[in-house]
């Protein structure tokens, strides 16, 4: 089976060919950073008419790139939310517009879904696996039981991890996107320096909180520069390093709680998958590996390319449909809030 996924939910635009047999046939992302830098983040209209312009463009790249036929299309998956409602209905439209004129079925997919299953693009992943999902937009603990059947544990209950992120490098003058360059910055800072809060740490269950970390970074960085100048590099570098290690005690505690619940179960085959943009930071990673590691967990991290938004986990998550023999209509509509699991 070989899928044609599409992804414009927020401010990558992308074309994807994936196969049943795991092989990414084609891979082709639009970054629209340069479009959006100038304002500290991602501004809808600008991002909806970036898609508009190169979409096509982009899938006539991915056939290229596949060498193939439009007639060995089996199948057209695209986002149809959670995100920007512009930007999804620049993809979802176009992928209805392939699908009827190649008569082939669509797949409307859940952006959440895509990084849910993206561990078993690049592995074996069998269900039941708990999943860290951690992105800009999202962050939560859940058990993926099976293709559309998840169990959220947790979630935040106010901000993203990865729009912490975006806001914490904004304030240091670290600029946008937020994630690498506070990675960066922290690589020299000193963590041990600024104390900062532990939002949520040592309590029950598996929520997350980041806005007072936040609250707490901007007094922080007020305190640092009273007249509202730029913080020095140096600072910024140690605050950076503060920041992130905070996130990480915060992650690590969060999970160690939602294993200890998934592990009750005593699944088959216990493993962890993280998943989402902020999975890309080695240092996280690392943390949530030696975690995995103590309580006898395999850990799976798609490679960054497929952390970050994609088209080739929309296409796989088409693909996995398609082969329990699912398909929607095309008068599936784009949705800007889509839970994964029940609210």
């Amino acid at each position: 089976m070989i899928v044609l996924g599409l992804e414009t939910s927020c401010d990558e635009t992308a074309a994807a060919i994936v196969d049943s047999d795991r092989r990414i046939r084609a891979d082709v992302v639009h970054l629209q950073l340069a479009d959006h830098q100038p304002y500290g983040g991602v501004v809808p209209e600008i991002a909806a008419r970036a898609h508009v312009e190169v979409l096509d463009s982009l899938i006539a790249r991915a056939m290229t790139e596949a060498a193939l036929p439009w007639s060995a299309i089996d199948g057209v998956a695209a986002t149809a939310g959670p995100g920007l409602i512009a930007g999804l209905m620049v993809g979802l439209v176009t992928g209805k517009a392939l699908a009827a004129t190649l008569d082939r079925p669509l797949v409307a997919i859940n952006h959440l879904e895509g990084h849910a299953l993206s561990a078993r693009l690049v592995a074996d992943a069998p269900f039941p696996y708990l999943l860290l999902l951690i992105s800009g937009g999202h962050c939560q603990l859940l058990i993926v039981e099976g293709v559309g059947r998840y169990r959220r544990l947790g979630t935040t209950i106010d901000d993203a991890v990865g729009e912490a992120f975006d806001k914490v490098a904004k304030l240091i003058g670290l600029g946008y996107p937020g994630g690498p360059a506070i990675e960066r910055a922290a690589q020299t800072g000193r963590a041990a320096r600024f104390k900062l809060p532990r939002p949520m740490k040592g309590r029950p269950g598996c929520d997350f909180s980041f806005s007072g970390l936040k609250t707490a970074v901007r007094h922080l960085v007020h305190d640092l520069a009273p007249s509202g100048t730029t913080v020095s590099a140096v600072d910024a570098s140690d605050v950076a390093a503060a920041f992130q290690a905070v996130v990480a005690d915060v992650l690590e505690d969060r999970t160690a709680n939602a294993i200890e619940q998934f592990l009750v179960e005593q699944p088959p085959s216990p493993t962890l998958v993280v998943a989402g943009g902020v999975a890309a930071n080695a240092t996280l990673r690392a943390r949530l590996e030696s975690l995995a590691n103590r309580h006898g967990l395999r850990m799976i991290v798609p490679p960054p390319r497929l952390c970050t938004d994609n088209a080739a986990m929309i296409a796989w998550a088409g693909v996995e449909r398609l082969t329990l023999g699912q398909r929607d209509p095309l008068t599936a509509p784009a949705r800007a809030r889509w839970p994964l699991a029940g609210e």
